[in-house]
């Protein structure tokens, strides 16, 4: 039996957010019915209800850092009990028999993995996400949430945490290695507390200095203004790993150009147009321009149990229901410190 639930749904592309229901489905032997707390508002979420990143799926309902309390569970979940505390990232499903999903690497999944939302489940039916009251999800593609994070502070870290941790752990963040987040939003803030945590040394490139008291106390040991063209001088060849978290086209030949021989350059901001860039600037010095996506189930678990271990949660500003479409704005104007998240009791 299906179960009616208010969400915040954007009927059209560019249209306005608005006070809706959906239907969950039963639950089933192996899934587990959450119970939505909070629900966090990532830059993807506007990417794809205003369509910047292609033709999507209308009514939808976005939402993929979500942090609840299991309702009820199938008779054959084993690894989770009513009333523990669990998250929901990007991903629910994937065809979970792949090269890339036995590597636990479902993120990547050769056939295609079922997004939270703007995306069709293995039963025909388009998913929907987190802005609603409860979300079924199966047992396999939910996380557990350690009692040293906060359900509201946990929330952004199913994406904008695992976005940043899957590179830098990849890479090899770590001591002895100097590393430049570009950007202090949403996804550079978790970076710069990750990186430090990992104890890396940590600089933060962005656009000015008005975040820069912010950045140095969220672990940053340098901060540097990329449109001063002093910075790209002083730091030449000076980082094993940067991380670009900001969607918006960069100058990647300036940018390349801070990396040390053997550097890597990973962008998980994904600008809705295309970026030019002049092969010398990766030739020179063997350096990497590399993507990374979100991360795997096993891989989003560790995160959150790194995060819990070292007191690292998302720092957030909690908004009501009915706030979303002034929320989405403020993203777009980079005024927020330094991530939305819903207080779905609201909705």
């Amino acid at each position: 039996m299906t179960t009616s639930v208010a969400a915040y749904a954007a009927p059209a592309a560019k249209a306005p957010l608005e006070r809706t229901t959906i239907e969950r489905r039963e639950v089933g032997e192996f899934d587990v019915l959450i119970d939505i707390k909070y629900a966090g508002i990532c830059h993807s979420d506007i990417h794809q209800a205003r369509e910047g990143w292609g033709e999507a799926i209308f009514p939808m309902v976005p939402g993929h850092e979500i942090a609840g309390v299991v309702e009820a569970v199938g008779s054959g979940v084993t690894k989770f009990a009513v009333g523990d505390k669990v998250g929901v990232g990007c991903l629910v499903d994937s065809c979970r028999a792949c090269e890339n999903c036995e590597a636990g690497l479902e993120q990547y999944c050769l056939k295609g993995n079922v997004g939270t939302y703007n995306a069709v489940g293995k039963d025909g039916e388009p998913t929907y996400g987190g802005y609603s009251e409860k979300i079924v999800v199966d047992e396999a593609f939910t996380l557990r949430i350690p009692d040293g994070i906060s359900l509201d502070e946990a929330a952004p870290l199913l994406c904008a945490g695992i976005t940043l941790y899957s590179p830098l752990k990849h890479w090899n963040a770590g001591p002895g290695k100097k590393v430049a987040v570009v950007g202090l939003g949403g996804l550079g803030h978790m970076g710069v507390k990750i990186a430090h945590a990992l104890g890396a040394e940590v600089t933060v490139l962005s656009q000015s200095l008005r975040k820069k008291e912010d950045g140095l106390k969220l672990g940053a040991d340098h901060y540097y203004a990329t449109s001063d063209e002093a910075t790209f001088k002083e730091l030449a060849g000076t980082f094993d790993l940067i991380v670009s978290t900001v969607s918006a086209p960069l100058n990647l030949d300036a940018y390349l150009s801070l990396l040390k021989t053997d550097g890597a350059f990973v962008n998980v901001g994904a600008p809705e147009e295309p970026v030019a860039l002049n092969l010398f600037s990766v030739i020179a010095g063997r350096k990497t321009l590399a993507g990374s996506g979100i991360g795997g189930i096993q891989e989003t678990q560790e995160m959150l149990d790194f995060c819990a271990e070292h007191g690292l949660g998302a720092e957030i500003e909690l908004i009501r229901a009915d706030q979303i479409n002034e929320a989405y704005e403020r993203v777009l104007a980079s005024d927020v410190r330094y991530r939305f998240v819903i207080d779905t009791a609201t909705i």
